[in-house]
């Protein structure tokens, strides 16, 4: 059984006094595999966001079904949506999300903290973590003290934290510069490698060639998906590449 499931998604958005309505999702279906890296890209509009909200279980589409380990999300209450998530979904944001007037550490406990953790316990859990993303000597300092790497880093550890299902990472290189780029990269190919299943939208053509498989979205629907398999990341890079460029060019069929 496939960890995550996406069946025909649809999500049309009307607008404020009801006299437009705008297709999102028309038909989106398919499905990570537990361990998988997977990178969703397409072009502004494409539908991508919203798509990662509803895998968020932030929003709601208009018909079809997600299921995560067999459970729909559309069989949780709303009063249980938090929690779920909680438990479940580990989140990667381009913009850190990080709390100013919390250390990095408690800013990583946060979701343990609402979940009613313990100090040791959630202590004990953080220092593998953290030595794993290279973050040990910066645990006891404020956001505005580090730099946008060590914040995505620690944003990464506040999301593994949990031992999530899967990570879904919206966009988490897009505030770094080319160096933290690639040192995050690494990173999560790392992580990828021990097991943990991770599901990122990027526009970055850099990050999604150090992806598994890279779905296309077009038009609210799955236009192509490409697979590493044994092809080098240079490969995969420009595989990505003319992807694009067939994608955002006119008369580009499905495939």
């Amino acid at each position: 059984m496939s960890l995550l499931v996406v069946n025909n998604l649809k999500k049309i958005y009307t607008t404020r006094f009801g006299g437009n309505q705008v297709m999102a999702l028309s038909n989106v279906t398919f499905s990570v595999e537990e361990g998988e890296y997977v990178a969703i890209m397409g072009e502004s509009g494409s539908g991508k966001t919203t798509l990662l909200n509803i895998l968020a279980s932030l929003d709601k589409p208009t018909s079809g079904e997600v299921l995560l380990n067999g459970q729909s999300f559309n069989q949780i209450k709303e009063s249980g949506l938090s929690a779920f998530r909680r438990q479940h979904l580990g989140f990667v944001f381009q913009d850190f999300n990080l709390l100013d007037n919390f250390s990095i550490r408690d800013n990583i406990f946060l979701p343990l903290v609402l979940a009613g953790k313990h100090y040791e316990a959630m202590n004990e859990k953080l220092m593998p973590i953290a030595k794993k993303l290279e973050i040990m000597d910066i645990l006891d300092k404020f956001p505005y003290e580090v730099s946008g790497g060590q914040k995505q880093r620690a944003a990464v550890a506040r999301a593994l934290i949990t031992d999530p299902k899967i990570v879904l990472a919206d966009e988490p290189t897009g505030a770094l510069d080319s160096k933290a780029t690639d040192h995050l990269l690494h990173l999560f190919s790392k992580i990828n490698n021990e097991g943990q299943t991770i599901l990122m939208v990027t526009h970055s053509t850099r990050a999604a060639s150090h992806a598994k498989r890279i779905l296309f979205i077009k038009d609210g629907e799955v236009y192509h998906q490409l697979y590493r398999g044994g092809m080098s990341q240079d490969t995969l890079h420009q595989k990505i590449s003319e992807t694009l460029s067939v994608l955002t060019s006119e008369g580009g069929s499905h495939e």
